[in-house]
């Protein structure tokens, strides 16, 4: 139900996915009447619809060995998706393996100790199903669809793939060819390549700052040993949530899961946890200039908050206040955000878009922008006058539509079974539980216009920012230029 920090450009299925950002801060409020997100419920009232208090409930059971089940059965579908959500992404890695997880992503699918390339495509094929993975930060996904019937057959499946993968020395020398191109299509998107440039910036030296594919380099180097080592690390028991939505029996759901991934170590091999690396948030930007190029692609973003924080929701609603444009779209400058509004108005960018990105400890909340070249300079005075409004101004009008468009988007990004394991398994990693429609409408309504200004003074007023951009850029603002503008001289 809000943007989610985008695993792999390959995988776009959820538009809204999804410890505190410093340690030393301190917290200025909690929502009314709503707990951290880690506890046990906030207050539902009896005001929502009946689709939303009678939400399918979510079954979740936690075998001896410590690895998570979770469910939600779908009365009358005939399909179901089921998966693994294992709690390993680039940011458990070393500069020295980074790439590894992606990589283990495209070895999956090369072949097991009981099935070749060919045989688990075609098994795959004959059943009508569809199998895939994606990387991200801080997860891997490995996920199938298929009828209600082959669902035994997909649990066993995935952990074959998981457990018992060849990582044959061939078909790594092979794969390598291929990722490398993939990062080449990767580095065409201008969007992904900012993003990435962000991070890097925002976090450097950190796990969180280095990318998902990982450096050429690392790429050409990684072996069949260091694979295994982050199998062995990262692929326990306590890390992974098996997930499922749609004509799922949970019970028998717990006893495949049981037999299929039994044999799960509960601690890695070595004996030794590997540690979270911290996030450390950099003020800084990174620049690449190039005077041939007419449009600007900018990213500027303020340190935010965990998935876990209370910050969390009154964020939320912030990235629907400020909205998102799009020169191309039929509403073109008749948005109901102000800021999207202005730029309309003034045709200051292509396209303009807020972002929440949140993850364990940290957090970026900000604006991505497509600008022409001689538009920039009125462009982020724009930008940054409109974040430090909410600081200041915030309606009660434009406090209600966000709570509607923030609750719609939550609905709606749980339309199909796919949507729904995602989102369970997510949620599961992050929260330790799984929130229902109910619980998530209560802490949305909780929110006042105090909150969201409380909220928008922590990490946007008179903060140091992030900012990565790349392409004709001679007009943006200087870094001291935006750090100036992130507040408002008030007599």
């Amino acid at each position: 139900f809000f943007l989610f920090e985008r695993p792999h450009w390959k995988e776009q299925d959820m538009a809204l996915r999804a410890l505190l950002s410093k340690a030393t801060r301190q917290r200025a409020f909690i929502p009314r009447n709503a707990r951290a997100l880690g506890s046990a419920s906030a207050v539902v009232t009896d005001e929502f619809p009946s689709y939303v208090l009678k939400a399918p409930s979510t079954d979740v059971t936690t075998l001896s060995s410590g690895l998570r089940v979770a469910s939600e059965t779908v009365i009358g579908s005939e399909t179901a998706t089921v998966g693994v959500w294992i709690d390993a992404g680039s940011r458990y890695e070393t500069a020295a393996n980074n790439g590894a997880a992606h990589f283990l992503e495209h070895m999956a699918f090369k072949g097991t100790q009981k099935r070749t390339q060919q045989q688990l495509e075609v098994e795959i094929e004959n059943m009508g199903g569809h199998l895939n993975a994606y990387t991200s930060r801080e997860q891997t996904v490995y996920f199938a669809k298929v009828f209600k019937s082959d669902v035994g057959r997909a649990v066993e499946i995935l952990s074959d793939i998981l457990l018992n993968s060849k990582l044959d020395a061939d078909a790594i020398n092979r794969e390598r060819d291929v990722i490398l191109r993939e990062m080449s299509e990767v580095n065409k998107q201008q969007e992904e390549l900012v993003l990435d440039h962000l991070h890097a910036t925002a976090f450097q030296g950190t796990g969180l700052g280095r990318t998902i594919l990982g450096p050429e380099e690392n790429i050409r180097s990684l072996s069949h040993d260091d694979l295994k080592g982050y199998i062995e690390t990262h692929y326990t028991a306590p890390r992974m949530v098996i997930a499922g939505a749609g004509a799922i029996n949970h019970a028998e759901f717990c006893e495949l899961a049981g037999k299929h991934f039994g044999s799960l170590p509960t601690a890695p091999i070595s004996g030794l946890e590997i540690a979270m690396d911290p996030a450390i948030f950099t003020g800084s930007d990174v620049r690449i200039k190039f005077d041939s190029d007419n449009m600007a692609h900018v990213a500027l973003a303020y340190e935010s908050a965990s998935w876990t924080s209370e910050y969390a929701f009154p964020l939320m609603l912030m990235q629907t206040i400020l909205g998102s444009y799009d020169r191309a779209s039929g509403l073109g400058r008749n948005l109901a955000s102000k800021m999207c509004q202005e730029i309309g108005e003034g045709e200051l960018a292509h396209n303009v878009s807020t972002f929440n990105t949140c993850y364990k400890d940290t957090g970026l909340f900000g604006v991505y922008m497509v600008a022409p070249d001689n538009k920039l300079d009125d462009l982020m005075w724009t930008v940054c006058n409109n974040l430090v409004r909410l600081v200041h101004n915030v309606s009660d009008e434009e406090m209600e539509r966000a709570k509607t468009n923030l609750k719609a988007t939550m609905l709606m990004g749980l339309d199909g079974n796919s949507n729904i394991a995602e989102d369970i398994g997510r949620q599961m990693l992050t929260y330790g539980r799984r929130m229902t429609p109910a619980e998530i409408f209560s802490r949305i309504e909780s929110i006042t216009v105090a909150d969201v200004k409380a909220t928008a003074a922590q990490f946007i007023n008179d903060q140091d920012h992030a900012l990565a951009a790349v392409g004709g850029i001679h007009e943006l603002p200087d870094y001291n230029w935006i750090r100036r503008h992130s507040y408002w001289l008030r007599f």
